[in-house]
């Protein structure tokens, strides 16, 4: 027969939504097979399922509702444990990082949920900018409305990404920085319910298995949607990255025009770099649209998931997404090879596997675009070459010095009025002299060649971020944020 005590934990936890099954599960799986002895509040509190403020109230109901000789049979919950209030508040804007309170927790967090133990109430966060409240105030709305909603929301708002997460109210990502909806918390079953909608009983099932999920979500006239669905500490949650109906063009993605110059190869690497969120997708698929309109090439995507869909116009464009089309990014990209190609896309170079199979495309007569997570040319360069064993060093240098066609590394940094991002762009093209440099391990001299290299359409990060100080584009303090090297905004 289990403890009186853990009843009541259980009673609790359930009523009041601080914790799912699955969650419960794992304490009592834990309990059984690991600490016999140990209350399952305690297993709880040490795995951060719950905090240190709610275990010590739910000792205290324990306590006092045990002394009083009750157990958790009866009307179920014990009547001391019953809320007495719905402490779901509207939750207004939290501040972006710039500004004033930047780095401080909102109040209440981190644990938020629809219902909590009585007496535990969360609190409101500072608003943002007025301009932004306003507009997310309208969120407050939709409650209880179905996933589209908050999807045509988060589009109507501009937003580049949207998250639904257990025990937080929404929030929308918007020129950069993350403001929350005025929106009650979402419990762990509404945030269930919206993934139910998105995946299919297959993707369920390894859903369950792997607790992650990439997929692309078509909601009709809404437009398509790059969504990762995660187990978190407090349930469920998903990430709704927003994609352009429309494949944009270099111009109306403010990059510089000499990038088309990457498209008239025919062989050899371009890579696209930058962090997460920095608009490499968008640049890529601008690329690969110049050659699906100029040239009469077989390209072949390899995408998880596939974001933006072409519309095949002089170039024959082949889309696959792994996991889907193909079973892994190795086996597609190997398959790429036999399949008549002439530019082949990755959508990221993430292991030795893909480089190398990347590597070795381009040295067979193929152009490759892939995007890699670093931030400027020379880091890329390193990145493709430290993958490889060092026994093999040497001849990979030799390969990608030939084989490289140029880097693209781009930040995007939010503009003066705060309505959007511009793109600051760092462009490398492979000279014989950064070849030379690549062969003899130099790679941190590349930095001198870009220097001299203007007249060859090169740039460096800083001196892109320096031009937007000066077009009255980017403030200085947010170019010191970007800057490899800060002092020099003294004198812009």
């Amino acid at each position: 027969m289990g403890r009186p005590e853990d009843a009541i934990f259980v009673k609790i936890a359930t009523h009041n939504q601080i914790l799912d099954e699955d969650e419960i599960s794992q304490c009592r799986a834990e309990q059984e097979h690991i600490s016999p002895e140990r209350p399952l509040a305690d297993i709880a509190l040490e795995r951060g399922l719950i905090s240190q403020k709610q275990f010590d109230k739910i000792v205290e109901v324990q306590a006092r509702h045990l002394s009083r000789g009750g157990g958790a049979d009866g009307d179920g919950v014990p009547a001391a444990v019953q809320p007495s209030m719905d402490v779901s508040k509207s939750v207004r804007l939290a501040k972006p990082p710039h500004g004033k309170g930047a780095g401080r927790a909102r109040p209440g967090s981190p644990i938020s949920m629809t219902r909590e133990i009585a007496a535990l109430e969360t609190s409101t966060a500072e608003e943002s900018d007025a301009g932004f409240a306003q507009e997310l105030a309208a969120a407050s709305g939709l409650v209880g409305a179905p996933l589209a909603a908050y999807l045509k929301f988060a589009r109507d708002m501009g937003a580049s990404d949207l998250h639904l997460q257990a025990g937080e109210p929404p929030f929308v990502r918007a020129h950069g920085f993350i403001h929350y909806m005025e929106h009650p918390t979402l419990s762990p079953k509404a945030v269930q319910g919206f993934i139910g909608e998105l995946l299919t009983a297959e993707e369920r099932t390894e859903f369950v298995r792997t607790n992650d999920m990439d997929l692309c979500y078509e909601a009709g006239l809404l437009g398509r949607f790059r969504v990762n669905c995660f187990r978190q500490r407090k349930g469920l949650g998903a990430v709704f990255r927003l994609i352009p109906s429309e494949v944009p063009t270099l111009e109306e993605l403010g990059l510089p025009a000499v990038l088309k110059r990457f498209t008239t190869f025919h062989q050899g690497i371009v890579l696209i770099t930058g962090p997460s969120g920095c608009g490499k997708s968008s640049t890529m698929a601008a690329l690969i649209e110049i050659i699906n309109r100029e040239r009469k090439d077989h390209v072949i995507t390899v995408e998880d998931p596939i974001e933006f869909r072409f519309a095949s116009k002089k170039a024959n464009i082949s889309q696959r997404q792994v996991h889907v089309h193909t079973r892994s990014w190795e086996i597609s990209l190997r398959a790429a090879l036999r399949e008549d190609p002439d530019v082949i896309m990755i959508g990221e170079m993430r292991d030795l596997d893909t480089i190398s199979t990347a590597v070795t495309a381009a040295e067979t007569g193929h152009l490759v675009l892939g995007t890699l997570h670093t931030s400027s040319a020379t880091r890329s360069i390193d990145r493709i070459l430290d993958v490889f064993p060092p026994k093999e060093q040497g001849q990979v240098r030799a390969m990608v010095s030939e084989s490289l066609r140029g880097v693209i590394s781009q930040v995007l940094i939010p503009v003066q009025d705060g309505k959007g991002r511009v793109p600051a762009v760092e462009i490398m093209f492979n000279t014989p002299a950064i070849a030379n440099l690549i062969r003899d391990q130099k790679t941190f001299q590349i930095f001198n060649q870009m220097q001299t290299g203007r007249t060859k359409g090169m740039q460096l990060m800083d001196d892109a971020i320096k031009q937007l100080v000066k077009d009255g584009k980017v403030k200085k303090d947010m170019a010191v944020l970007f800057s490899n090297d800060p002092k020099q905004f003294m004198e812009v």
